[in-house]
C-alpha cells in the first residue's frame, strides 16, 4: 500500500490556505487561482484507501474534515465569484478553523499507516 505523504499534505493545504486568506485581506482574491484547492491531491489518495479503512473512525474523520474544508473553500470561491466577497470574508474564520481541524486528523491518522 502506498502511503500518503502527511507531512507534505499538511504543508500544501496551509500553503493554500495562508494563500488564499492574503488573497482576500488584499482584495486582490480575483488574481488567486483560487479553484486550485479542486486538485487535491490528498482527497484522491483518501479515495485509495477507503476500501481498506472504510470501518475505522479516525480514517471517516479526517474524510469528514477534507471534505469540510473544500466545501467552504468552494463556498468562498462561489461567493467571490458572484460579486459577494463581503459575504465570503465572513466564511474566512471559518476556513481557517477547518484547516486546522484537517491537520489535526491528519496527524490523528499517521498511526493508521504504521500497518
Amino acid at each position: 500500500m502506498k502511503r500518503i505523504d502527511i507531512d507534505a499534505a499538511i504543508r500544501s493545504h496551509n500553503q493554500w490556505r495562508r494563500q488564499f486568506l492574503n488573497a482576500f485581506a488584499g482584495g486582490d482574491y480575483v488574481d488567486m487561482p483560487l479553484s486550485e484547492h479542486r486538485s487535491c491531491l490528498l482527497s484522491l489518495q483518501l479515495g485509495r484507501l477507503r476500501e481498506r479503512h472504510a470501518g475505522d473512525a479516525v480514517y471517516q474523520a479526517l474524510l469528514a474534515a477534507d471534505e469540510r474544508f473544500h466545501d467552504l473553500a468552494n463556498e468562498v470561491i462561489e461567493l467571490s465569484n458572484n460579486g459577494m466577497a463581503s459575504t465570503a470574508d465572513l466564511l474566512l474564520p471559518e476556513l481557517n478553523e477547518a484547516a486546522h481541524q484537517l491537520i489535526a486528523q491528519l496527524d490523528a491518522f499517521r498511526p493508521l499507516q504504521q500497518d
